[in-house]
């Protein structure tokens, strides 16, 4: 059980810009991890496997990519009981994001806006930080059967013109591929121009065409295969979900991430920041995101394994993810309103409303 409850933490960290408060707290976990201070959040996982993409997730509670762009606390979120961690989103070099502020609370609606824009240390320190993490050298242990499961996020350079988007997708995953359980493949962040325009069909196809033969050539060279997710965006009207659902199908992409943050702001609107740029994450948009995973569910069938994600602040938001057709959940926001005992609390839900599903 974490030492330092974090209401007690909470007000300090609202009381700062937000991008502020972010970074300082993600300085503390990569300085603290491994160490005594990990004591002050770190919590025992919940154990609830169940197996995806033939991968063993230790219970159904992920951390959704941009928490940890630069795979920099790895360890440190470990202790906090997930059952699998994403990092990234990560790019072939370093950029800066988009300009300062790019991030704003909007407490009343348990919500945040962004608009960072991939601001990461580039893939060749992302690899590194991974490489150096306490996580990657226990992985190479015998016995895995508890073992946290690492995704990895790879996006595209501002600087890369969307019709070259491809080339930066292909050199994240080379890069990241020994490293990975799984990949995730963002093609729905708001916050990149024209990034989106790969979710529509002839450009999804060539995308994904291009992945899946590269996939088979790295499977080949290191000995495994590593399953690739698509991370889509709640936006999408129904015709746009079935084209996905059928693009996922015809490439064998292995699972699917549903969803990113909202451009909607019809939750929020008249609330201080809400008409500021970027997308909105948070309670607001648990129900964009439930739709679009029924969606999902609906025309993949049970074959294809679905993250569910947006929205949960509660074990009963996970619950209605799951119900909504989603096989394990991930939170972003919740962490932030809610703290580590999210995790926790989450994962126990899940555990207790479903039967385990791995050997």
């Amino acid at each position: 059980m974490a030492l330092l409850p974090y209401g007690l933490a909470r007000p300090l960290l609202f009381g700062m810009d937000p991008e502020t408060a972010h970074e300082l707290t993600l300085d503390m976990l990569a300085r603290g991890q491994g160490t005594p201070l990990q004591c002050a959040w770190a919590a025992q996982r919940v154990s609830d496997p169940v197996t995806l993409a033939g991968l063993r997730f230790p219970n159904r509670v992920g951390l959704a990519a941009g928490l940890d762009k630069n795979a920099r606390a790895i360890d440190a979120l470990a202790a906090m009981g997930f059952g699998f961690v994403e990092v990234g989103t990560v790019t072939p070099l370093a950029q800066p994001g988009n300009p300062k502020p790019r991030m704003f609370r909007l407490p009343a609606k348990n919500a945040l806006i962004n608009r960072l824009g991939f601001n990461n240390e580039g893939l060749d320190a992302f690899v590194r930080n991974v490489k150096n993490s306490r996580f990657h050298s226990a992985s190479r242990l015998p016995d895995q059967r508890e073992r946290m499961i690492l995704g990895l996020n790879i996006g595209k350079n501002a600087a890369t013109p969307i019709e070259r988007a491809t080339d930066d997708y292909l050199i994240g995953l080379a890069g990241v591929y020994p490293y990975a359980d799984y990949v995730t493949v963002n093609i729905s962040s708001p916050n990149t121009k024209n990034l989106r325009e790969l979710q529509s069909e002839a450009a999804l196809d060539a995308l994904l065409s291009a992945l899946k033969s590269r996939q088979g050539e790295l499977a080949a060279e290191h000995g495994r295969q590593v399953p690739l997710f698509l991370k889509i965006a709640p936006d999408l009207d129904e015709s746009q979900v079935q084209a996905i659902a059928d693009a996922l199908r015809k490439h064998g992409i292995e699972g699917v991430i549903a969803t990113n943050t909202t451009l909607a702001r019809e939750a929020v609107q008249g609330l201080p920041h809400a008409d500021e740029a970027g997308g909105l994450s948070g309670a607001p948009v648990l129900a964009a995101s439930n739709r679009v995973i029924r969606l999902l569910r609906a025309t993949l069938g049970g074959g294809v394994p679905i993250i569910g994600v947006g929205g949960v602040l509660s074990g009963a938001d996970a619950i209605g993810k799951l119900d909504a057709g989603a096989d394990v959940v991930q939170i972003y926001t919740g962490l932030i309103y809610r703290g580590p005992g999210l995790v926790g609390e989450v994962a126990r839900s899940l555990a207790s409303a479903l039967p385990s599903l791995a050997p």
